[in-house]
This record gives C-alpha cells, sequence and structure tokens, in this order.
C-alpha cells in the first residue's frame, strides 16, 4: 500500500469505498452486539417506522418524524464509540475520561430531547389543532 497524495496509507477509488462499507458494517454489528443502548434504539426506530407507516402522514412531516429517531440513532454510535476509547485508555476514574462521557450522555438526550419535540408537536397538529 503505498500513501496517496494526503500521506495517508490505503486503497483509493471504488476499492476505498467497498472497504469503508464494510468497515461500517462491522461497526454497526459491533454496537449491536455490545451495546443495549442501540439495540433499545434500533428497537425504537423499528416502531417508529411501523407507526409512521400506519399513520400515513405527509411526506414531510413523516421524513422530519423519521429523521429525528435516525438521529437518535446516530448520536447514541458516536457516544458509544467515545466510551469505547475512553474505556480503551484505562479504567481508572478520571475527570476528563468522566466528562467525555457525560458529555456524549447529554448528546444522546438532547437528540432524544428532539425526536420526542419533533413527534409531539406534528402529531399535536395533524389531529388535535
Amino acid at each position: 500500500m503505498n500513501p496517496d497524495q494526503n500521506g495517508k496509507p490505503g486503497a483509493t477509488g471504488l476499492t476505498r469505498i467497498v472497504n469503508a462499507t464494510g468497515y461500517s458494517i462491522q461497526g454497526l454489528k459491533a454496537a449491536f452486539k455490545h451495546e443495549a443502548a442501540i439495540r433499545q434504539e434500533m428497537t425504537l426506530l423499528l416502531v417508529a417506522i411501523i407507526t409512521l407507516v400506519w399513520l400515513s402522514l405527509p411526506v414531510v412531516e413523516t421524513v422530519l418524524m423519521l429523521a429525528s429517531v435516525v438521529l437518535v440513532l446516530i448520536i447514541e454510535l458516536v457516544n458509544s464509540a467515545i466510551e469505547a476509547v475512553v474505556d480503551r485508555v484505562g479504567t481508572e476514574r478520571h475527570e476528563l475520561s468522566g466528562r467525555a462521557k457525560d458529555i456524549g450522555s447529554a448528546a444522546v438526550l438532547v437528540a432524544l430531547t428532539l425526536a420526542g419535540f419533533t413527534w409531539s408537536y406534528i402529531l399535536y397538529h395533524q389531529y388535535l389543532a
């Protein structure tokens, strides 16, 4: 493997895309296997998809509601990656390790709050307003 123009070794072009896709799939499998929160949020995503199909809302509302739940999953994946790196560095308590984990958790909470607000707002205006 020769370094490409930016100095990074590895494949380029279509091979790089195929390899990156494989690594991403490995990451999803690892997250699903090792992280209960990922399994819970994937279940939430499945329930959201079924609910949205059942509700038959306008396209924009459906996309916004689905995207808000997908965002929760994305943030949880990033949070899980942060936690894995912190745990890899060391198991002893350290202020910065705790802060990194707490901030990652806060990001998930903000995403969940956004999803809850999005769903509540749209459902209220569709069915109660």
